[in-house]
Order: structure tokens, then C-alpha cells, then sequence
């Protein structure tokens, strides 16, 4: 299964993959690598990114997890996906695996605070990611990780996986 954390930069989904990946190491014993957007990101990390930008490194992205099911029980996968093209393309990854969509999330208050404090992300990075954020609808499971610690955001996306693993089957 590949279980596809997606949302605004700094909504937490950097933590949360590492302690989702660990969950299921712990709980299951089972390899979940993290395949993050900013381990294929080519521009420096406090300059602006655009969609184009997103785009380009999409293949790779996905290549990624491709390889990662092929050495490991599965994958969690950190994004920012702003638009049509770029959900379909990585979305492609159904044809291969199981994709659990999960929508991180909390207020943009909290993000451009988080944006603030952290220092490495262009200014307005938060915001536009925020609202251009794609899909809005059609996840699995959303998670408000200003509500939710990461552990406790993994333990409700792990319920959701075993749960539509029981279905897939």
C-alpha cells in the first residue's frame, strides 16, 4: 500500500510520515520508507515553488515510491500537489499498489506560524499551497495535525489503512 500524505508545507506531513513509517515498523514489522517531495525538490529550499516546479520532479516522485514497493511491504509518501495533473500522474501508482489518500491539514494561522518559526520555506509558501491545494475532496482521511499530535494522527491513518485493506480484499 502506498499511503499518500498530502497538504500545505508546513501542516506537519514531515513528522508525520516519519512516525507513520515507525508505527508500522513497530506495530506490523513492515519496511513503509518515506518518500518525501523535498528529497526531489531541485531548488533551494527558501525559494518560491510553483506548480511547474512541482511538476517537473513528479516522475521522480513517483519512480520513487515505484522502487521503494519493489524493496519494501509499502511506502509513505510526503506531498504538496496543487493541481489536476499532478494528482493524476502520481495517482497512476493505483495501476501498481493500493493508494491511501489521507489530506494533512490544519488553520493557516497555524501554518504560517509554522512557515515562520521554521525559516527554510519562501515567504507565502503556506498560504498558496494552502489554497491551491488539490484534490479538496475525496480523501480517505483528513487529519488537523493542530488538534492531533503525530502519533496520534498516524495511529487514525493506520486505522483507516487496515480498514481499507480489509475491503481490498
Amino acid at each position: 500500500m502506498v499511503i499518500l500524505l498530502n497538504g500545505p508545507s508546513s501542516s506537519g506531513k514531515s513528522t508525520l510520515a516519519g512516525e507513520l513509517s515507525s508505527l508500522i515498523k513497530k506495530r506490523y514489522g513492515l519496511d513503509y520508507p518515506v518518500i518525501s517531495i523535498d528529497d526531489h525538490m531541485k531548488l533551494p529550499a527558501d525559494e518560491t515553488i510553483y506548480e511547474d516546479d512541482v511538476w517537473e520532479i513528479e516522475p521522480d516522485i513517483r519512480n520513487a515510491v515505484c522502487s521503494a514497493l519493489e524493496r519494501a511491504d509499502g511506502a509513505v509518501t510526503d506531498h504538496v500537489i496543487t493541481s489536476a495533473r499532478i494528482y493524476e500522474d502520481f495517482m497512476q501508482l493505483e495501476d501498481t499498489a493500493p493508494v491511501l489518500k489521507v489530506r494533512v491539514t490544519c488553520p493557516l494561522d497555524v501554518l504560517l506560524a509554522r512557515e515562520k518559526s521554521r525559516g527554510d520555506r519562501a515567504a507565502g509558501s503556506a498560504q498558496a499551497s494552502y489554497e491551491y491545494l488539490y484534490p479538496r475532496e475525496g480523501y480517505d482521511v483528513t487529519v488537523d495535525t493542530s488538534a492531533t499530535t503525530a502519533e496520534e494522527c498516524a495511529q487514525i491513518i493506520l486505522a483507516e489503512a487496515e480498514n481499507k485493506d480489509r475491503n481490498n480484499r
